[in-house]
């Protein structure tokens, strides 16, 4: 089925340079000496901790398969946020004749739908907020696990936090299909109760340290950020800036958390890499015609950086600990 965003990418990138990049990060073998068994393309957006935990997880669920005998190959490749990079390792995936293809963030997805259109490979898609909004659904070749925000309960987080919060921070990409529904219903949200909202959008690290700043000297009183692979990209280098100023930064992953921004609510991603890797086993082996659209990761998880809430002099225990289970997890630079 042709999907109006899979014609604006193949146009967009059927006029780039036809020189080929990969950049393989790990391999369970050379897909290329299999006389029989599976091929699989594992390929992240880009490099950073949520899109790596992802992949990590997809290859210890294959393995996983391979320890109960089936034989599968299978490769990790990055398209370092680069279009024309995810479908030159799209091409090459189907060229080489994978039996799936498990793409991780929108825009991977939505390229190697693209990729696997004529041959109706299955795309097996990992990490895609909003499926519709990105135009995956209704493809008989594609499925996957959404990572779908529950934008509500985060905004509720930061008004238990700090209920007299009068401006709120909404920091996020443009170019990021993954944060226009949260955005949106971040902004219907803070509309209904009266408070306050200031936008600062970046689509390099370079521009999300600066809207951050601008942030900062808003003097907003806290920072929400849906999934956005953007601002992920750039969390270590602007948390400590929002700590110094006081400012919570509520995020739409653990990832985020992990690179010292304060809070989340959100999926495991390892749990839902998991999945995915089971559900491309499923349709290798099974076919597709009893598969759904795509399948939503549970969520629910409350993730705190002790360090930050210990920074900012928050009690996130007394704050949050009627709301769920609490991870608490610590700041690392992987």
């Amino acid at each position: 089925m042709k999907k109006n965003i899979i014609k604006k990418i193949t146009a967009s990138v059927l006029s780039l340079s036809l020189l080929f990049v990969l950049s393989a990060c790990g391999t369970a073998g050379s897909a290329s000496d299999a006389e029989e068994g599976y091929k699989v393309a594992i390929v992240k957006q880009m490099d950073h901790p949520s899109l790596d935990e992802i992949a990590n997880a997809v290859a210890a669920e294959l393995d996983g398969f391979v320890a109960d005998g089936a034989k599968i190959d299978y490769e990790i490749y990055s398209g370092q946020g680069d279009q024309s990079v995810l479908m030159q390792i799209g091409n090459q995936a189907i060229a080489d004749g994978v039996d799936a293809i498990i793409p991780i963030a929108t825009l991977a997805a939505q390229v190697m739908a693209v990729c696997a259109e004529e041959t109706k490979t299955p795309v097996v898609f990992a990490a895609v907020s909003d499926p519709a909004a990105a135009e995956l659904t209704g493809i008989d070749y594609v499925t996957g696990v959404s990572d779908a925000l529950n934008t509500e309960f985060i905004m509720n987080m930061m008004l238990a936090q700090n209920p007299d919060a009068k401006n709120v921070g909404l920091l996020y990409s443009l170019s990021e299909i993954n944060s226009a529904t949260p955005i949106a219903d971040a902004k219907l949200y803070l509309d209904a109760k009266g408070i306050a909202y200031t936008e600062a959008t970046g689509n390099t690290n370079d521009e999300v340290i600066a809207a951050a700043n601008t942030l900062i000297a808003q003097g907003v009183d806290a920072v929400f950020t849906p999934t956005d692979n953007i601002v992920m990209s750039a969390e270590l280098a602007i948390y400590e800036s929002l700590v110094d100023a006081g400012i919570p930064h509520y995020t739409g992953a653990d990832s985020f958390v992990r690179s010292g921004a304060f809070a989340t609510c959100g999926v495991n991603y390892t749990d839902l890499g998991g999945q995915s890797g089971r559900l491309a086993y499923q349709a290798m082996t099974e076919g597709m015609d009893a598969m759904e659209e795509f399948y939503l990761a549970e969520g629910g998880i409350i993730t705190v950086n002790t360090e930050t809430a210990a920074a900012l002099n928050i009690d996130y225990n007394a704050v949050f600990g009627n709301k769920g289970p609490i991870v608490e997890v610590t700041t690392t630079a992987e």
